[in-house]
């Protein structure tokens, strides 16, 4: 149904309704439609009056989608009646109607009033991310940078994760301002992306490279570049950090691995005890290995292709240069099938190790025990990011550590056409990276939610002069 354009009067509201084939479900209908066209305000405000004068009352579902109405078209007075409306007659709201209000307030003149707002949520809720951010966006755009950041800080304490729209807006907002302390922050962001292997896409890094430039009297100069594979930047000559872990940070990582993410409580729940421990003593009868492969999760590959084909030219591949492989199989790859031929699983046994566990075994941490217990150099295959073991890993420094490893070994796979092909592990560590006079930012071209263990090619070199 499509929302009148002018506001109606009783009866001609109830013809509507009357014509509509689920009347009950009418004002719903109705307000959603309003919503969805952006009706004018005193459409839909007659139709409130039409219900409050109908019923006695107005539902509290019909008053939140007024309130987006309201929201999405910036009537602040209006939001801040629907409010105490709703207030009065529900003493608290769900966080959807506050998400709504702070929103809308944020984005007005009226925008401290939002904060009031997330001080009453905080009394009864943790507020959500659109919460803080809303209010966090308001603050940046009132150059009240010491309190954006104080409910940036306070949002990262309750582990509510920022989105690159809110980490911009703060190098937006900070543009040809000056203050050390400011700076210290907005470093602080860079830190935390390092900290957590976050790439900014293409136009969140032109605000942090504008940023810099625009620092009075910093001197700061951007430019966009590749990386050689040595690690050398070919702006500024700086050679980037070291990939590999010492020798010290390999041991401890491995301990810690082996410790609370294979022998913790995750590893069992999909593999028995007794599998785990066979899988351990034919690793131990076979040390070391140079590549581990993840052999299932390699056979789907190329979707077209005959599994055991895929992984037939991955091992075929990896094993160049006598390399020793290990390929984590399941027991279904032995019995003769249209994805799985008995000559083609002969023919690899020759090339490479091979494990298969039961059907029901989560591969991971057999991929991570077999590795680990190879040495540094040995690398793995795989087209999962295994974050849930990340997780398991209580301090950051060694959740740190793990990214750290995982980029520096993990083989990513690359199809083009109909080539497989290796991309090497790169011998310098791809994340945010600073000396104190560069900064060097590796960035994707696109935005993507989704994180993903495929390492940017593209960065940002930033040096004072």
């Amino acid at each position: 149904i499509q929302p009148p354009e002018k506001p109606l009067q009783a009866e001609e509201w109830n013809r509507l309704r009357e014509s509509f084939r689920s009347p009950e479900i009418f004002e719903e209908v109705m307000f959603n439609n309003m919503v969805r066209c952006n009706s004018p305000i005193d459409v839909a405000k007659s139709l409130l009056t039409h219900v409050a004068k109908s019923n006695g009352d107005i539902a509290y579902n019909l008053l939140v989608k007024y309130l987006a109405l309201c929201v999405q078209q910036g009537q602040t007075s209006e939001i801040r009646d629907v409010y105490d409306i709703m207030k009065i007659r529900f003493k608290t709201l769900e966080s959807g109607a506050y998400n709504l209000v702070i929103r809308g307030l944020s984005n007005s003149d009226q925008w401290r009033m939002a904060l009031t707002l997330l001080e009453e949520v905080k009394k009864i809720m943790v507020p959500s991310r659109t919460n803080y951010e809303s209010c966090i966006k308001a603050a940046s755009r009132h150059q009240e940078m010491n309190l954006a950041f104080e409910l940036y800080h306070e949002m990262l304490a309750k582990d509510l994760v920022p989105t690159f729209d809110v980490l911009q807006a703060f190098f937006d907002f900070s543009r040809g301002m000056k203050g050390a302390e400011l700076q210290k922050e907005l470093f602080g962001i860079l830190l935390y992306l390092r900290e957590n292997q976050i790439y900014p896409h293409k136009t969140f890094m032109r605000s942090i490279k504008l940023w810099f430039e625009s620092i009075p009297g910093g001197n700061w100069r951007g430019h966009l570049t590749s990386i050689k594979d040595s690690g050398q930047c070919p702006v500024c000559n700086h050679q980037l950090e070291d990939s590999d872990l010492t020798e010290e940070e390999y041991n401890n990582l491995s301990e810690r691995i082996i410790r609370d993410v294979i022998h913790g409580t995750d590893t069992f729940r999909k593999t028995s005890p007794q599998e785990f421990e066979a899988f351990q003593m034919f690793v131990e009868n076979r040390l070391p290995f140079d590549i581990v492969i993840d052999g299932l999760n390699v056979s789907h590959i190329k979707p077209r292709k005959m599994q055991c084909e895929n992984l037939f030219d991955a091992v075929n591949c990896l094993a160049k240069d006598n390399a020793r492989l290990l390929v984590l199989g399941r027991k279904h790859m032995l019995i003769n099938s249209s994805n799985w031929k008995r000559e083609i699983m002969k023919e690899m046994q020759n090339k490479a190790d091979f494990f298969f566990a039961e059907n029901i075994s989560e591969d991971d941490a057999f991929l991570l025990y077999a590795t680990l217990r190879s040495g540094k150099h040995c690398k793995f295959v795989t087209r999962d990011f295994l974050r849930d073991h990340k997780a398991c890993l209580s301090d950051s420094l060694t959740r740190h550590l793990f990214r750290k490893w995982q980029r520096g070994h993990q083989i990513s796979k690359k199809m083009f056409l109909s080539v497989f092909i290796q991309q090497p592990a790169f011998r310098y560590d791809c994340v945010v990276q600073t000396t104190g006079d560069t900064w060097h930012i590796p960035y994707k071209d696109i935005f993507e939610e989704k994180y993903s263990y495929q390492v940017p090619r593209k960065w940002l070199c930033i040096q004072q002069k």
